[in-house]
C-alpha cells in the first residue's frame, strides 16, 4: 500500500516556491541595481515628494536635500564620479546573474545561496561602521541594513526549501 503525498510537499511544489524566492530576490538585486545609475533625478523628485506631504521640519528632508546639493555639485563638475554608482548597478546585476545556478539546480547550488545569506548578514556591520566613517545619520544607515535583512529572508526561505527538496529527492518524491 502506498501513501499518496500531498501535493505542496512534491518535489515540483517545493522546487516553484524555491523558484519563486529567488526571482523575488533576483528582482531586487536588479531593482536595486538600476536605481542607483538616476540617482539626481529620483533625489529631485524624492524631494519633491516629501516638500509636498509637509516632512520639510523632519531630518529626512534636511538630508535628501543635502545630499542632493552634493550630487548635483559633483555631477556638474565631475560626472565621471557618477560612473562608480554606474558599476554598482552592475555589479547587482551581475550578482542577481549568479543566482541563475540556483535556479536550474537548487540543490546543487545550495552554496549561492549560502553566499547571499552571509552577504545579506554583512551588509549591517559595513553599513553601520563605513556609514559611521562617512557621516551618513544613523535613520538612514538602518535603512540600508535593513536591505539585509530583506535579502536575506527570501534566501534563507529559499535554503529551507532547498534542504526539503533534497529530501524528497533522496526519498524519491
Amino acid at each position: 500500500m502506498t501513501t499518496a503525498v500531498p501535493a505542496d510537499t512534491s518535489a515540483d511544489a517545493v522546487l516553484r516556491k524555491i523558484r519563486w524566492w529567488l526571482c523575488l530576490f533576483m528582482a531586487g538585486l536588479v531593482f536595486s541595481g538600476v536605481t542607483a545609475i538616476p540617482l539626481e533625478s529620483e533625489l529631485k523628485l524624492l524631494t519633491r515628494i516629501t516638500a509636498a506631504l509637509g516632512l520639510t521640519g523632519i531630518g529626512l528632508q534636511t538630508w535628501l536635500v543635502r545630499v542632493l546639493d552634493g550630487l548635483e555639485v559633483t555631477n556638474a563638475r565631475y560626472p565621471f564620479i557618477a560612473y562608480g554608482t554606474d558599476w554598482l548597478a552592475f555589479a547587482h546585476v551581475v550578482i542577481a546573474v549568479a543566482f541563475i545556478g540556483p535556479w536550474r539546480d537548487p540543490v546543487r547550488n545550495r552554496w549561492v545561496i549560502e553566499f547571499g545569506m552571509i552577504a545579506c548578514v554583512l551588509v549591517a556591520p559595513f553599513a553601520l561602521f563605513m556609514g559611521g566613517w562617512r557621516g551618513i545619520p544613523i535613520g538612514w544607515r538602518l535603512i540600508d541594513c535593513s536591505f539585509g535583512i530583506f535579502g536575506f529572508v527570501p534566501l534563507w526561505l529559499c535554503r529551507r526549501e532547498i534542504l526539503r527538496l533534497e529530501k524528497l529527492r533522496v526519498l524519491g518524491v
